[in-house]
């Protein structure tokens, strides 16, 4: 059997159910329904006598008919799953609307940035405890990406490729928090790494 690239990449609905059923399609339904009735019926039961319980076959019957009835109506009013190919937009034109609901990553990553910035902006302890080791993270992590290296791994190395004024900043507490200038030269100098 073989197959072009053209059948791979082409598009093409599925058939709907009815139609790929062929005519006997509701006694198949029909039977194999009482097939797994039966079965789970007789997992029932057998369960039950070994407990020393007795309970009429019809009503464990009618049980598992109506939770098997349940899980088929469940089944059919639940949502459609996702397309699989995203929910992108085609090119052109904007909706107009905006899904205020949305995650949006940006605004995540600044949040986690922003609050402690914004928290510890007079403390310099806070500084010292919340923001200046995650910007020690940071640097062993493009460190670690970039060179194989972390500042506690190769000290000498990291100190050359830091800087001695960004080595001296992670190393050292600060007497007060960095101004949002010295801040930026900071990063910025991280971002060089």
């Amino acid at each position: 059997m073989s197959t072009s690239i053209d059948d791979l990449l082409s598009f093409a609905e599925e058939p709907a159910e009815e139609a790929r059923q062929p005519g006997g399609g509701r006694v198949r339904w029909v039977l194999r329904t009482l097939a797994v009735t039966a079965a789970i019926a007789a997992v029932v039961v057998v369960g039950l006598r070994t407990v020393g319980l007795q309970v009429s076959l019809w009503v464990i019957v009618a049980g598992v008919l109506a939770v098997l009835a349940v899980r088929r109506v469940t089944a059919e009013l639940s949502p459609p799953p996702p397309s699989r190919a995203g929910a992108r937009a085609p090119a052109g034109e904007e909706p107009g609307t905006w899904n205020w609901s949305a995650r949006d990553a940006l605004r995540a990553a600044i949040n986690k940035w922003e609050r402690p910035l914004d928290w510890c902006s007079g403390n310099r302890e806070r500084f010292t405890e919340r923001v200046l080791p995650r910007l020690g993270e940071l640097a062993d992590e493009r460190l670690r990406q970039k060179h194989g290296v972390t500042r506690e791994s190769d000290p000498a190395r990291a100190r050359t490729l830091l800087g001695e004024p960004l080595w001296t900043f992670l190393a050292t507490p600060a007497r007060r928090p960095p101004s949002p200038r010295d801040l930026a030269a900071i990063v910025a100098e991280l971002e060089k790494l």
